[in-house]
C-alpha cells in the first residue's frame, strides 16, 4: 500500500493522504458508522469523549475481521458542531499514532438521534 500527495494539487492542511493506492489481492473492510456509545450503550458525554469512543468501536470492529488499525485507508468524519476541525484533528492524531489515511471531515445538521455528536465510518485493506 502507498500513500500519495501530488505536487498538483494543494497539500493536505493536516495529517492526512490525498490518496492511498493499494494491489487488487488484498482484503477489504468497510465499516459502518461508529458513534461514541459504550458496549453497555452509555453515550460518552460531549464532542470530544464521543470522538474517541467512535475511533475505538472502528478499531474494535476492525479488530473482530482480523485488521489494525495501520489497515484503514480512508475514514468520512460526520460531526454536529461546527467549527470543530482543530479538535477532531487532535483527537484523530492522537488515535491513528501517526498512521496517514484518506480522510473527510464534514460538518452536518444532526445524526441518528439529538445526543449523538459524531460518527465515523472507514475502509480498511490488508495487502494479500
Amino acid at each position: 500500500m502507498k500513500t500519495l500527495n501530488p505536487d498538483s494539487v494543494i497539500k493536505p492542511a493536516s495529517s492526512y493522504v490525498q490518496a492511498v493506492v493499494h494491489s487488487a489481492a488484498a482484503e477489504r473492510m468497510v465499516i459502518s458508522g461508529q458513534l461514541g456509545l459504550r458496549v453497555d450503550g452509555v453515550l460518552e458525554q460531549g464532542l470530544e469523549a464521543q470522538m474517541e469512543r467512535a475511533w475505538s468501536n472502528l478499531f474494535a470492529v476492525m479488530a473482530a475481521g482480523g485488521f489494525e488499525p495501520h489497515h484503514l485507508i480512508r475514514a468520512t468524519i460526520y460531526v454536529t458542531e461546527a467549527g470543530q476541525v482543530a479538535l477532531y484533528r487532535k483527537v484523530r492524531d492522537r488515535m491513528l499514532q501517526g498512521h496517514l489515511c484518506a480522510n473527510t471531515y464534514l460538518e452536518i445538521s444532526a445524526l441518528a438521534a439529538p445526543e449523538f455528536l459524531v460518527e465515523i465510518e472507514g475502509e480498511a485493506v490488508k495487502e494479500a
